[in-house]
């Protein structure tokens, strides 16, 4: 069996079981030997959540429980700036939230694996030191398409549409997933920054009120001026701004910089974060102890 070598440059680098290298030497050799490791890891989450659906299940719990919750017992008593109907100025607020909280559940997983030494198993294969984070992000941006199908299918039930037109809609889910692509890195280092499953729970704490301090419910401008600043520049509010905005459904007002630039920032928010935490979680993810 060929091992991987220390020197790639003299060295003829295969993946344990893969047939002859490729022809255009070492370096495409270790780019098709990452891309192996990352489907095996995405493989290998996507059938745990086959062999769990209730893990989706209790995942979409909260958001359609909040959509029932604001749609129709404080929704006769919510205000949309400029007007329109709530029901149509929440949902993409709800879209926005779910796919925010979803590193939570990032975080959650990745730490449970390390509780169990999954996670040294891995390190101790011959495997791309980048495929653990990239096999999870992977099947974790399928899981939050499902989740994103779901939830669309229930904003409809309860009367939500989209008017922007089939482009619009298209554009603004691509945008959701753009959230959640980059926050996946954030749950990706706390799930090996954490010491134990219990310890990343607990940052729910923190989750909660980045969620809640934003557009998703009420617009910022009916909030007290500090906090609706802080509101307004969460990387959140861009994003359900903008879709809003594509889906046509009312849009927020407000007279800042980044409320009146929202399709922009739901672009930049995304690319920032995933600049910082994607190298740091492989980072962190290598200097783990053996």
């Amino acid at each position: 069996m060929t091992t991987r070598g220390r020197n790639p440059a003299t060295t003829d680098v295969r993946h344990p079981g893969a047939g002859p290298g490729p022809d255009s030497g070492p370096d495409r050799g270790l780019a098709c030997w990452a891309v192996v490791d990352c489907w095996n890891i995405t493989r290998r989450t996507l059938t745990q959540y086959q062999r769990q659906p209730v893990a989706v299940v209790w995942q979409l719990g909260f958001p359609i429980l909040s959509v029932l919750l604001y749609g129709y017992v404080f929704g006769s008593a919510m205000k949309v700036p400029g007007g329109g109907d709530y029901r149509e100025f929440l949902m993409p607020g709800m879209f926005a939230m779910t796919m925010a909280m979803g590193f939570m559940n990032t975080a959650v997983a990745v730490v449970t694996d390390a509780s169990k030494g999954v996670v040294d198993r891995f390190r101790s294969m011959p495997m791309a030191p980048s495929a653990f984070a990239s096999g999870r992000g992977a099947a974790d941006l399928v899981v939050a398409a499902a989740e994103l199908t779901i939830l669309a299918v229930t904003a409809l039930l309860i009367g939500w549409r989209a008017d922007g037109g089939a482009l619009g809609a298209l554009g603004a889910f691509g945008l959701l997933l753009l959230l959640r692509f980059s926050l996946i890195w954030v749950g990706v280092w706390l799930g090996v920054l954490v010491p134990t499953p219990e310890a990343a729970g607990g940052l729910y704490a923190v989750a909660f009120p980045l969620t809640m301090i934003s557009s998703t419910f009420v617009s910022p401008s009916l909030m007290p001026d500090w906090l609706g600043f802080v509101a307004a520049w969460n990387p959140i509010s861009s994003t359900a701004a903008a879709t809003r905005e594509l889906f046509g459904n009312p849009v927020a007002g407000g007279g800042t910089w980044v409320e009146e630039h929202a399709l922009l920032m739901a672009v930049v928010w995304p690319l920032v974060i995933t600049l910082v935490f994607l190298p740091l979680a492989v980072r962190r993810f290598r200097r783990l102890s053996r």
